[in-house]
């Protein structure tokens, strides 16, 4: 009988040459704001440091400031010197591709002299009617810019796919079912559902990635990912930070509408999503769309069994002191609006049903941590009972995604010595140990797959508006609470929640952090 001999590659992967992406123009709007100079700007000179553009292409910085095509430029790199090394000659390359104009956003005069630029620039820069247009703006200037972008012509697509057209847009997508679905309509009148990318950069972490790398490309893991084996997940999205300048957005949003509409369902799709037959993005995306129509709704009048909100109050970080929340600038001093909100959520299907899944997210916590939590349940008999006189802990898989890009797995051995003694002992794998190669941000990402055309993390349609069905009923009942003071806990600044919240955050976090 001839062995199988089971050969081990050192690494397994899709490249993709820069000579096989489509030349193209990329349009940021908003560029003299903070996510075109603190993310988007950055993110475009790292893909042309490490050969990850096209090898044609230009970018278009629009806003309604007045600036020079070099005056853009010495701004931009300014920007980006302060978040990532730069080397002076790769940015003297890289910024001859750099132009802006002045746009007035509801102007149809001013988008259709954009136009008429962008075509120009085309010719000079060979890059194929191929045009990428980035809302790096506030929420509300999406359907009047979709709209602009539309009438200007620039959405439309060459019948002969010798040029495309992609818009880009940010959460929130919408603030409720309602507005979400008027938002797509706008856009659905200038741009195909193919031609959209709503960005959650959270998809795009390389450890978000790697749970579906762990569980489908792993044997080992997939018989024991259901309710027969798991006693609940946990899902942490943590943040030491307090609201910021963002105060005039998180006042109309608070933590469900800034994390729970988005963020947390995401983790929750990947960890619970069933096996897609390829690794494609619209088959991932069923699966995805799945969970979702799955999860049970809440019960309504009595939101408390599974909801716990929190408002932060003054406190310590770091051993400095900080302000409430209600005392920020730019939030009403009488807000009622939530800060933390721990969510015990039940998926209805036949791998997780009974299973529960903490979701997890405040702002002014102990420590800025995001992470996936699976515990295992206990051994179904101990033969070790009349032995040792103790719990044996059950096993724990963490999946880290921040501080630390890691995966551990807790399990049981026996201590040396001539005692019979369990302890616990962990294994520990690092995400970047070992690994030589450039590491690339969020962003960096989601504007290279924006190039590619890949949709694999990006939001679609339809799971918009479940994420949004499931959240509205709860967010209609808090925000009409006749008694929100007894509905809202404060929790001191540095803390880990309100004290309600105690019981189900220790499920969640590490012994070192209780």
């Amino acid at each position: 009988m001839e062995e199988k001999v089971h050969t081990v590659k050192p690494q397994q992967c899709r490249i993709i040459e820069p000579g096989s992406m489509d030349p193209c123009t990329i349009v940021i709007f908003g560029a003299s704001g903070d996510l075109s100079a603190r993310k988007l700007m950055p993110s475009l000179y790292k893909l042309y440091e490490t050969g990850n553009l096209p090898e044609s292409y230009s970018v278009v910085g629009c806003s309604r400031s007045a600036m020079t095509d070099e005056e853009f430029r010495n701004k931009m790199h300014q920007a980006v010197m302060e978040s990532v090394k730069l080397d002076e000659k790769t940015w003297e390359a890289f910024a001859k591709n750099l132009f802006y104009k002045i746009v007035s956003y509801d102007s149809k005069e001013s988008f259709n002299y954009l136009a008429h630029y962008l075509k120009e620039l085309d010719k000079q820069k060979k890059t194929g009617d191929n045009r990428l247009f980035y809302l790096a703006v506030p929420p509300t200037l999406y359907p009047v810019l979709a709209t602009m972008i539309g009438k200007a012509g620039l959405a439309d697509e060459a019948a002969d796919d010798t040029g495309w057209s992609r818009i880009v847009v940010e959460k929130p997508f919408g603030r409720d079912l309602e507005t979400a679905l008027a938002l797509d309509n706008t856009l659905h009148e200038s741009f195909q559902e193919h031609q959209i990318y709503r960005i959650d950069h959270y998809l795009a972490k390389e450890t978000v990635q790697n749970i579906l790398m762990l569980r489908f490309a792993n044997s080992i893991f997939e018989p024991i990912w259901n309710r027969s084996f798991i006693d609940y997940v946990g899902i942490i999205a943590a943040e030491k930070l307090g609201v910021e300048h963002r105060a005039g957005y998180y006042e109309q949003a608070g933590v469900l509408r800034d994390m729970f509409q988005n963020h947390m369902k995401q983790l929750l799709a990947l960890t619970a999503m069933e096996p897609p037959s390829l690794f494609e993005a619209d088959r991932v995306r069923d699966e995805k769309v799945k969970v979702f129509r799955s999860l049970k709704p809440l019960a309504k009048g009595s939101l408390n069994n599974d909801l716990i909100l929190g408002q932060y109050s003054a406190g310590s970080i770091d051993g400095k002191r900080v302000p409430a929340y209600r005392d920020e600038m730019g939030v009403d001093p009488r807000s009622f609006i939530p800060t933390f909100a721990l969510m015990r959520v039940f998926i209805d299907n036949w791998r997780w049903r009974g299973v529960p899944f903490y979701l997890a997210s405040g702002k002014r916590l102990a420590k800025k941590v995001t992470r996936i939590v699976v515990q295992f349940k206990d051994v179904p008999h101990s033969m070790f009972r009349s032995v040792i006189d103790e719990n044996i802990q059950a096993n724990r898989l963490i999946l880290g995604i921040y501080p630390e890009e890691e995966i551990t797995l807790t399990f049981q051995t026996k201590a040396p010595g001539s005692k019979v003694c369990l302890r616990p002992v962990t294994m520990d794998f690092k995400y970047y140990d070992k690994y030589q190669g450039e590491i690339l941000d969020a962003y960096v990402r989601v504007l290279h797959d924006c190039i590619l055309g890949d949709h694999m993390l990006f939001w679609r349609q339809d799971g918009v508006e479940l994420a949004w069905s499931f959240l509205d009923p709860i967010l209609e009942e808090c925000e009409a609470c006749a008694d929100p003071e007894n509905t809202l806990q404060l929790y001191e600044s540095g803390s880990w929640g309100p004290t309600a919240a105690k019981r189900w955050m220790d499920l969640i976090l590490e012994r070192s952090e209780r």
